[in-house]
Order: C-alpha cells, then structure tokens, then sequence
C-alpha cells in the first residue's frame, strides 16, 4: 500500500506543538476540525500499552471550542443540548449530546461553565460554531460566538497523577473527574481539567497563552523521564476496548442518542426546552430499530476505511461495521457496529465477508473492557 501525505493549506491548521511532535517522532495525522490531529507515534499496539502502564502527553488542539456568552448564553446552550443543565455548577465539565430537529446528533461535546454567562463546547469533528449561529439568529438571542484562542493537550495514563502532582502540587490530584480549576505554572493560570479521551485517567490543559502552554509542554518531558513520560495521541485500540465512541466514525448526523446508548444524557421528563424534544419523545415512544455494540471478528488483521456489512448465516443485513483494530488484549479484531433488530443482542453471530474472505463475527456489549 502506498503512502500518502496530506498537502498543506491553509484549509488545515497545525498546532503550537506541530514542530514539538515532529521532532518527537509522529508518523501519522488524521484532519479533525480543520486541524492537523496526530494518528500515531509508531506502532499502535505499543502505545496502547505505554498508555496502559504509563503516561503520554498528546497535542489535541484538534479538540476546539465553540465558546457562547451574554445574556442569553445558558439559553442557547440548552437549547442545543438534550442533557438538562438546569442545575449545572461552574468549575465542572458535561458530556452533552447535540441534537438537530429531527432528534439526530449534531456532536457529542464536553461542554464546560466557566460562568453563569459564558460556556466553553469542547466539540467533536463537526462544525458546531455554526449550528449554534444559526441557533442564536433564529431565536434572537443575545450572545456572542466564536472560537476562542485555546490549544489543548493532554496528559493521560496512569502516571500522569505523579507527574501533575510533582509540577502543580497535591490540589490538582483532588480534582474530581469531570471537573476543573486554574492552576498557576510561572506565573500564568491554566485550566486543566480532569478529563481525556482514554479511559486511563489524566488532565487536559486548556491553553490560552500559548508561550506558556508550550513552555509548560517542555516542562513536563524535561521531567518526566522518571515516569517514563511519551508523546502519544488518541489510541484506536485503547478507545475501542474502552467504548469510547467517535463522532463520523461510530455515529454521526444520521443516528440518534438512543440508537448510541445515550440513554441516560437525554432528560425528555424535565421542563427544560432543547432542539428534537418532540422527535425523541416519538423515538423512545416507539422504541429503536437499530443500536451500536461491540462485535468480535475472528482475524488478527483489519483495514477499515469505510464501512462494512455484517449478513447472518442466510445472507440477511444484521448491520455495518464502523470502526475496528487489532486487540492485543483480545488477540483478535474487535469493532463498533450498528446492529439491527432483532440481532442486537449479546453472542449474537454473523458473518463479515471482506478481502474474499468470510469471517465469523459474535456481537457483544459495549465496553469491551
């Protein structure tokens, strides 16, 4: 197979720490929000267990904010989200599904209250800045909109407590998860937040002062030999295992929170108002017809650029395969499909037919692990 680069525009935007992770050996990038989003230092499967024992820092400036203020910002933010915010707490983090009209999801955001009148979307790969400008004109609201000058990176693993802890003190280990707070690095106040996209425990540094976000960067690899400290990235392997779904890959604009096992992020029962209530009170009403598990593929290899169709042993569509890889863990294929009735249901068995060969495929719940 041929490699290919990715042309350079100003369509793709690098990061702060482009020129950092290059030297430090990225090999691959995928394009997420516009932006240059490292893939891969390497051999997957040996981050993944560097991840797993260890710590890594990631360049996830890719991760953007679509940040809302004014008067009106807490209505408009509801109005995109089924999560009822009604009694939500400045300093804390919320994993809020964005729904259009017909009920179907946006993006699958953390959405931070940095104050009663001012929120940050912390948004997958979709263009939210304009669903919420068009929002915001429909309704009149009062609110600014734009994305603000912030480049994340993260620290994930299980060491990255220790290495947080030696730079910033005991109270950034206090932090609890999904929440944040301020934190000074040589006179300059950060927002870290105890959050990630592993299921291995870490921080995110919302960085506005990028002098210092990138002096802060060095910092942590000058000292983090002792944790054996790498750069890493997003891990397909760890964040198959762990369920962590993705927006475009596993889900996007043509399923709904139910169909992905949102159930528990979508509050129809409150008073609050949100885009495609009514649709979702129909859908629940009415049940769903299809819905996102875990399958095993019985190779030790896989190559998904598209998605593939899962048939029974009659040749009958069960459902499409939407991301998959290797498990070491496993030492097989696992994958994220969408799964139709009646077949969605633990240890049920089909048939993946790919590359002329046909493979014995059992669906099982998510996470993996």
């Amino acid at each position: 197979m041929k490699n290919y680069s990715i042309a350079k525009s100003r369509r793709i935007r690098s990061t702060p720490y482009t020129s950092r992770i290059e030297k430090q050996g990225v090999t691959a990038y995928t394009v997420y929000n516009h932006m240059l989003l490292p893939a891969a230092f390497g051999s997957i499967e040996d981050s993944c267990n560097h991840l797993k024992k260890e710590v890594q820092v990631w360049d996830v400036s890719a991760e953007r904010q679509v940040e809302i203020s004014g008067k009106d910002a807490a209505k408009l933010v509801q109005l995109m989200t089924c999560r009822d915010l009604s009694k939500s707490k400045i300093g804390r983090c919320y994993y809020c599904p964005i729904i259009d009209g017909n009920g179907n999801l946006v993006n699958d955001p953390v959405i931070l209250k940095l104050a009663e009148d001012r929120w940050w979307i912390s948004i997958a790969d979709s263009d939210v800045i304009f669903f919420a400008k068009g929002l915001a004109s429909g309704n009149n609201f009062e609110v600014q909109i734009f994305e603000p000058n912030v480049d994340i990176f993260a620290i994930q693993g299980p060491k990255s407590f220790s290495l947080m802890e030696k730079v910033f003190g005991k109270k950034i280990t206090e932090l609890k998860f999904f929440g944040f707070d301020y934190f000074d690095f040589k006179g300059v106040n950060h927002l870290i937040a105890r959050s990630g996209w592993s299921k291995q425990g870490g921080f995110e540094v919302y960085v506005e002062n990028t002098q210092s976000g990138l002096d802060l960067y060095d910092h942590l690899f000058e000292i983090g030999e002792e944790f054996n400290l790498k750069p890493g990235c997003p891990n397909l392997i760890e964040r198959i295992e762990s369920g962590l779904l993705s927006y475009g890959n596993d889900f996007d604009n043509n399923d709904n929170p139910f169909e992905c096992g949102f159930d528990k992020y979508v509050n129809l029962d409150s008073e609050i108002s949100f885009l495609g209530k009514e649709k979702l009170k129909k859908i629940k009403k009415d049940g769903i017809k299809r819905k996102l598990m875990g399958v095993l593929i019985e190779t030790d290899k896989i190559h998904l650029t598209k998605s593939l169709n899962l048939k029974d042993d009659k040749g009958n569509f069960i459902g499409d395969l939407r991301s998959a890889c290797y498990s070491p863990h496993f030492k097989k294929v696992i994958g994220i499909a969408m799964i139709n009735e009646p077949y969605c249901k633990p240890s049920t068995a089909g048939l993946l037919e790919i590359g002329g060969n046909s493979l014995a495929v059992k669906v099982c719940d998510l996470p993996f692990i």
